[in-house]
């Protein structure tokens, strides 16, 4: 009975992010490879919402640096882009799930986070813009 309650319990914390994704909840992560071809063959747009500090010290080219507490006042400046895909440049963790739910909020269908931010941007050695 135990080794049932315990398969129980991992499978369901197996299965739990799923029903995350699927309810609309997080946002879907893309690697540094992924997030090229998304830019390359889908013109995805990199919105960086990492501090100016982080930002100037090395982003992704040609993104977009709209700061994580400046963004759901920035959004109007992004509304020309709401055709595109958006990939969210931040240091992983919290900041990336809160910035993708306010792009969502603000009217955006296609909003992605880069697994590992900038590190792991620079670990697939991919260019880095100062």
């Amino acid at each position: 009975m135990m080794l049932f309650g315990t398969a129980l319990v991992t499978g369901g914390m197996l299965v739990w992010p799923l029903f995350g994704r699927l309810a609309g909840g997080a946002a879907p992560q893309v690697g540094a490879f992924e997030a090229v071809n998304l830019i390359n063959r889908r013109d995805a747009l990199v919105i960086d919402v990492r501090d100016k500090a982080a930002y100037d010290a090395g982003h992704v080219p040609n993104s977009r640096h709209v700061p994580l507490a400046d963004l759901a006042g920035r959004l109007g400046e992004l509304d020309k882009f709401k055709s595109r895909p958006l990939l969210v440049n931040c240091v992983p963790g919290a900041a990336a799930s809160k910035a993708c739910a306010t792009l969502k909020q603000g009217g955006f269908k296609e909003v992605f986070a880069l697994r590992g931010g900038m590190s792991g941007w620079a670990e697939a050695s991919l260019p880095v813009e100062k």
